[in-house]
């Protein structure tokens, strides 16, 4: 027969690993939207603080020829991973041995990278070297103007062969986006840098019924309200036709539902928790900015015959355009479970599923311009989007040293969301391991601390077109976290 662990035994160790333990790296899973704090038994109530510094560092690639996609080592990126912290923050209560109340605060998405030093992800702000660059030293600024004009004539000539004036025809419209990549790229503040910014806050509100002849089965669900805005400048050569685009989206709330079901024994401290947290659709404002697209349209005003001064001002409107983006946050399911192994020693498990491969982020200006290409004019392009799923998966052991001391480890493995992935988070998945400690400073507060080392997987930085720009190799990060918690049992006999 099996050993009955008496709950009051293991408490201090119940809990110790949702410190650090769940910040992920796939996509722009930030807090694992962990709800562990809903299943805690009595009164609960904690507060959590989470930082994530990661390293972040690979190198350009030296071809920046916008229709070749080969990848040449070019120059050092530096650390693009900018530091990052969250909060998160629970409570519940028990209204009788049946029904339960909480209610949950996290920031569950976000992303923070920007790129510094001299890489091709920085604004260079020299029309001459960027034309060299961009047509592999065959043009500068001052030969390739005649080029333009002679190939022209050539795509004119009647008494030229059709695949002659085909060839000068695509060989003008190269080297006029080659031009306009370039004053694009000098239009920018020299030294400004690629960056992105992704910020969401959640919040959830669930209500619990236990049911079974012991209460040992609980079904929970509630509403989700969760807000997000973002930004991102794509600056430097890399980003081709592209660079200089710029798109701010407002604060938007949506909302969305959660759901789940849960088992618990509390003799062996056993529980098992299975939520689902439904997708949550946001209808946002945003204003971009394309400025190789303002300069093809004054281009092509100015040739059409319109004075200069209407010709900037078409070119000015087209290249900033206030719009409407919807932006789906994924679906996830969550699975946590939990048993004493003997009466001082606590065995968990996590495992997290999100489907980033259905997620997309998909600017109306952005997806617009891109269909000016013929391999993506039927649909366009994507600005950020994932070829997988992630999957995530953590398990720890907990052991009681002292009545109010207890400490934890935990070693993960998360999937990451494709290789090659976007220029903006260039990381496939982790392995991990961690260190936690819970001291319970009086009956019913405690403070917890946690750490984890990441080992991040190796990933190649692409465009939407599936141009390699960048590649990422041997990175590594670590989170630390504290927590303040309260608990209080409550007795319904």
């Amino acid at each position: 027969m099996r050993t009955t662990f008496h709950l009051k035994t293991l408490v201090v160790a119940i809990a110790t690993f949702s410190v650090a333990s769940v910040a992920s790296a796939a996509g722009l899973d930030r807090s694992g939207q962990d709800m562990t704090a809903f299943l805690q038994d009595g009164v609960y109530a904690e507060a959590v603080y989470t930082y994530i510094d990661a390293d972040v560092s690979g190198y350009d690639s030296a071809n920046n020829n916008p229709g070749v996609n080969s990848y040449e080592r070019g120059n050092k990126t530096g650390d693009i991973a900018e530091g990052y912290d969250f909060f998160r923050y629970g409570a519940k209560a028990d209204i009788n041995d049946t029904f339960s109340v909480g209610i949950l605060y996290d920031e569950p998405f976000g992303a923070a990278a920007e790129y510094t030093g001299d890489s091709n992800f920085v604004s260079k702000g020299d029309v001459n070297n960027s034309i060299i660059e961009l047509t592999n030293g065959d043009f500068n600024g001052a030969t390739i103007e005649p080029e333009i004009t002679r190939l022209t004539g050539v795509a004119q000539d009647t008494s030229a062969t059709p695949e002659e004036r085909a060839a000068a025809g695509a060989g003008a419209t190269a080297l006029s986006t080659a031009v306009g990549i370039a004053r694009a790229d000098a239009g920018a503040t020299v030294g400004e840098n690629t960056n992105v910014e992704v910020r969401s806050n959640s919040i959830t509100a669930i209500l619990g019924a236990k049911f079974g002849a012991n209460k040992n089965f609980q079904v929970y669900g509630g509403p989700v309200a969760q807000r997000i805005k973002s930004e991102v400048k794509l600056r430097g050569l890399a980003y081709g036709p592209a660079t200089g685009y710029t798109s701010n989206s407002n604060a938007d709330q949506d909302y969305g539902y959660i759901a789940g079901m849960s088992y618990s024994k509390p003799e062996i401290a056993l529980k098992a928790a299975l939520t689902y947290r439904s997708e949550i659709d946001h209808d946002m404002d945003i204003i971009e900015t394309y400025p190789l697209f303002g300069i093809l349209t004054e281009a092509e005003a100015l040739r059409q015959g319109a004075p200069a001064a209407t010709a900037a001002g078409l070119g000015a409107a087209a290249a900033t355009q206030r719009n409407k983006i919807e932006i789906t946050t994924p679906k996830s399911v969550n699975f946590d479970f939990q048993t004493g192994l003997n009466p001082t020693t606590l065995a968990t498990a996590k495992v997290r599923w999100v489907p980033w491969s259905d997620f997309v982020i998909t600017p109306p200006l952005y997806n617009e311009v891109s269909k000016n290409n013929k391999l993506y004019e039927e649909n366009g392009l994507n600005l950020v989007e994932y070829e997988d799923d992630q999957w995530q998966v953590e398990v720890g052991i907990a052991k009681r040293l002292a009545p109010a001391l207890a400490v934890s480890g935990t070693v993960g493995w998360d999937s990451g969301a494709g290789d090659p992935t976007t220029s903006l988070g260039p990381i496939e998945g982790y392995y991990s391991v961690g260190l936690g400690a819970k001291y319970n400073v009086t009956k019913n507060w405690a403070v917890s601390a946690g750490g984890k080392y990441l080992w991040f997987g190796d990933a190649q930085g692409a465009l939407p077109t599936d141009k390699i720009v960048a590649d990422f190799e041997d990175n590594d990060g670590y989170i630390v976290g504290v927590k303040l918690s309260y608990q209080a049992m409550q007795n319904f006999n």
